[in-house]
This record gives C-alpha cells, sequence and structure tokens, in this order.
C-alpha cells in the first residue's frame, strides 16, 4: 500500500509540473532544455511528462493490487518485480552516475537532481520489495 501511494504520489506531481509550467519543470529538476520547451509552449515535456505519470500510475494501481487493495491484475508477479526493479535500478544508477560521468542526458541536470529523485526511488524501491516479497506467496 505504501509503495503504490508514493508511486500516486509521483504521478500526481508530475502532473502539478504539467500544470505549473516553466518554473515547476526548473524547481523539479526537469532540465533546462525542458523548462524551456515549455515556455515555449511545445507539447514535446507535456507529452513526456504526462507519460511518465501514467506509467507511475499503473504501477501504482499494480502496487495497490498486489496488497490486495485493488482487484487482482494478470502477471502481478512479473509486474511488481519488474517495477521493484526499476526503482531500485533507477535509484541506484542516479545515485552513481552524476559523479562518473558528464554525458549531456546526465549533465542536462543538476547533481542535486540525481541525488534526491535517485534517493527517492530507492526508498519506494526498497517498500515494492518489502511488499513483494511479504505477499509473494499470495500473489
Amino acid at each position: 500500500m505504501i509503495a503504490g501511494s508514493f508511486s500516486f504520489l509521483a504521478a500526481a506531481l508530475h502532473v502539478g509540473v504539467v500544470i505549473g509550467g516553466p518554473s515547476w519543470y526548473r524547481f523539479f529538476g526537469a532540465g533546462e532544455s525542458m523548462a524551456k520547451m515549455a515556455e515555449q509552449h511545445l507539447l514535446k515535456p507535456t507529452v513526456i511528462t504526462l507519460g511518465i505519470a501514467s506509467v507511475l500510475f499503473v504501477w501504482g494501481c499494480c502496487a495497490w493490487s498486489g496488497a490486495g487493495f485493488l482487484p487482482s491484475m494478470p502477471f502481478i508477479k512479473l509486474a511488481l518485480s519488474a517495477i521493484t526493479a526499476i526503482y531500485l535500478l533507477r535509484g541506484l544508477v542516479g545515485l552513481i552516475a552524476p559523479f562518473v560521468t558528464n554525458h549531456p542526458q546526465i549533465s542536462q541536470n543538476t547533481t542535486a537532481f540525481w541525488v534526491w529523485s535517485s534517493a527517492i526511488c530507492v526508498v519506494i524501491g526498497l517498500f515494492h520489495l518489502i511488499g513483494v516479497v511479504a505477499t509473494w506467496p499470495a500473489l
């Protein structure tokens, strides 16, 4: 339930960024290029951000399904295992990458963005891991 709630919160924050506009893209560390595209009223940042929000929403539904709060979903063990792995991998890679590479996909965001967003992903991933391990036999 906690892991799913975090995914829903993250989805809502991404929707909030779209509504909040360029200043919110900057505040949440989406990168100056995303903020500038939002200032120009281009569709790309909205599509990307709402796409991420949609994925996070589905992940929240999967977590709540695994917890028994929503109806059982097909392939839930596989889905929850993949979601857990993605959160943990994103978190760990994001904690390391800004210190070992200057690749444009990494350097477009601040080190602070990578550290705090990655730490959040690790925490959410750990909650998912705890939930998956605890409910595995019942899934």
